[in-house]
């Protein structure tokens, strides 16, 4: 059908176009169609008004969302389409695939997605196409946004068995990707408890020891800190059973002073080469002290937000 117009083609002689605007509409800042897209919406319009739903339909409706993917009024009806004529499924899915991989960032094509695996109650090979796209684009909102919701609607132990590995490889290859540390809180502490993880204690711990690690590869790397915020609050553990980890993050030049024989392996340092003091501990620390009560805590917390304020994290002073 591309390259034809519909108003040119014998097929589509028994609709009538309906325009966007009636002919003597003057509108005020008219956007410039081309004549293929107009044509074709002037076609939509024409079967929207008379209720039609049949195969044409589908090629219709195939051939405006390939020239505009954001248009939600023709996914709906070209749904409503797929259903009304017991359309194969699969094949749309099929479809998706490819127009899906070309228009990623476009929230029609996930929520059409949707809708078709709620039919087809087909959520594993699902895993497969979002690494696809997560491969091209890791940190498409979108695309995460799907893939947490196939593991909360199906639920099934097989979907969530491979998340942790697969966020850390994700983190492994950026560990600045702020959508996988979000996964990461998604699949460990926001959606229940998974099998093997019963120990919360446990669990706890292990959070611990991986996102230290990554704070002392990376420790201006503001995802890592707001994921260990996330689950210190989560879980309810006050900062400043943190308090040793933070200290040689909040001291200048303090990389590389460390007495190896007498170094907590639990906390590891800051890694060579890290840009110290790291404005996230400083804040941190300044957090630890907002939680004790005495007077010279509140005041040693005041000295700390300044310092961010006037020195470190002047960005934010606002």
């Amino acid at each position: 059908m591309e390259g034809t117009l519909y108003s040119e083609n014998p097929d589509w002689n028994d609709v009538e176009p309906v325009p966007q605007h009636d002919d003597g509409a003057n509108p005020l800042a008219p956007i410039l169609y081309s004549q293929e897209y107009k044509d074709a919406m002037d076609y939509f319009r024409g079967i929207v008004k008379t209720g039609e739903l049949s195969p044409r339909v589908l090629q219709l409706t195939e051939h405006i969302i390939r020239m505009n993917p954001g248009m939600y009024s023709v996914w709906q009806y070209r749904y409503d389409t797929l259903i009304a004529t017991k359309a194969d499924l699969k094949a749309e899915l099929l479809l998706m695939d490819d127009i899906g991989s070309e228009h990623m960032k476009t929230y029609q094509v996930w929520h059409h997605r949707r809708l078709l695996i709620q039919i087809l109650k087909t959520p594993i090979p699902e895993l497969a196409f979002i690494e696809s796209v997560l491969d091209i684009d890791s940190k498409n909102y979108h695309t995460w946004s799907y893939r947490q919701w196939l593991l909360a609607h199906f639920n099934d132990e097989s979907l969530w068995a491979g998340e942790i590995l697969y966020v850390e490889r994700m983190l492994e290859a950026d560990v600045r990707n702020n959508s996988a540390w979000h996964h990461r809180f998604f699949v460990v502490w926001d959606n229940g408890v998974r099998a093997g993880d019963e120990n919360r204690e446990e669990v706890l711990r292990r959070e611990l020891a991986y996102v230290k690690d990554k704070i002392a590869l990376a420790p201006n790397n503001d995802s890592a800190w707001n994921y260990l915020r996330g689950f210190l609050n989560f879980t309810k553990t006050p900062y400043s059973t943190l308090r040793e980890f933070i200290i040689p993050f909040t001291t200048e030049g303090s990389v590389g002073t460390f007495n190896k024989s007498t170094l907590n392996l639990e906390d590891p340092p800051p890694s060579e080469g890290s840009q110290l003091p790291c404005p996230a501990a400083l804040e941190f620390l300044a957090e630890i002290h907002e939680e004790q009560p005495q007077k010279a805590t509140i005041e040693h917390a005041v000295v700390l937000y300044k310092s961010l304020a006037n020195e470190h994290d002047k960005i934010r002073k606002s």
